[in-house]
């Protein structure tokens, strides 16, 4: 399993020519419908992966969580995914993927990994409302594989949302400060997750700016054409309908570091900011927004981190 984990800051890498590297994993058989279905996480978020270790049971567990493990001296949450999706099956996890995501660190059990494989971002799709509504709700992208597997990628922070206390709403939205005139301003945002993207209309409805939503960068891109259009039609400046773009990096069809480069290499967007919002939160991923031409970078979900730096950047 070691081989899984190297050559990690190559991967981080691909992010920026819209590619990434995805670790493939199974939760096991699903008894009631006969399937072992493969699902897929960015490997750039998968700090170790391991035989289950010993799990120190708690009580007061949100739902799916096995309890803790201790890692280095660091107590973490262990997530049954399995459990979490709701798949019956026989077989008893035997891996456990240590994650990190947000700058917080949880394991997922999951019945078996399998190997790594490259994607490009525009193969990676939206998936079908057929297989979006399954898993709880889950899935936020699926890939072909040339091997005529389907791939789908988990909403890993719907997961983290309901298992996790740092994504408590009544707590982290209570403190949100804002001098923006939002009757002035309008952000559009493009997130491929829907509990970010709600986070992120809530952070904006708290600084009571407007804003657009997008699900991914490819529409973003395509939103930001229209508007484009429409301004040079009008004799209007983009500003007058669009001040800031905040993107996420990991999205179907068009990454963010794609969408920025854009954004920053076309004539008509001089004037206009753009704030990457991700829960990748190396330096080297910073380093790649800023060789993009991103005006700044913040973690998700810190949404009074997010409202400070929206408006720094909106000040200039």
């Amino acid at each position: 399993m070691s081989n899984l984990m190297q050559s990690i800051d190559e991967r981080a890498r691909l992010a920026g020519v819209n590619r990434l590297e995805v670790l493939l994993f199974s939760l096991g058989t699903d008894s009631a419908t006969g399937r072992d279905e493969v699902f897929g996480i960015n490997v750039f978020k998968v700090r170790e992966v391991m035989h289950v270790p010993e799990i120190t049971h708690a009580p007061d567990m949100p739902a799916a969580v096995e309890g803790l493990v201790s890692l280095r001296g660091a107590m973490i949450p262990v997530v049954n995914l399995p459990d979490y999706c709701g798949v019956t099956t026989d077989q008893k996890p035997e891996i456990l993927m240590v994650t990190e995501y947000n700058k917080h660190t949880q394991g997922f059990l999951v019945r078996a990994v399998d190997t790594i494989v490259r994607l490009d971002w525009e193969d990676v799709k939206a998936p079908p409302e057929m297989l979006a509504d399954r898993h709880r709700g889950l899935i936020t992208a699926v890939a072909d594989l040339q091997s005529n597997q389907l791939v789908m990628i988990m909403d890993v922070e719907k997961i983290l949302k309901e298992t996790t206390p740092f994504y408590d709403d009544d707590v982290i939205y209570s403190e949100i400060e804002s001098n923006v005139d939002g009757e002035q301003v309008t952000v559009l945002f493009a997130d491929d997750s829907m509990v970010a993207r709600d986070q992120i209309s809530k952070t904006l409805d708290h600084m009571r700016i407007k804003y657009i939503g997008t699900k991914n960068g490819a529409e973003a891109w395509h939103k930001l054409n229209e508007i484009a259009n429409r301004c040079d039609q009008t004799g209007r400046s983009i500003t007058d309908e669009v001040n800031l773009v905040l993107t996420d990096i990991e999205m179907p069809e068009m990454d963010g570091y794609v969408l920025t480069r854009n954004i920053k290499g076309d004539q008509r967007f001089t004037d206009l900011s753009v704030v990457m919002h991700s829960s990748l939160t190396t330096e080297t991923n910073q380093a790649l927004g800023n060789g993009v031409g991103a005006d700044a970078y913040v973690a998700k979900f810190e949404p009074q981190v997010l409202a400070a730096t929206l408006e720094k950047v909106l000040s200039k």
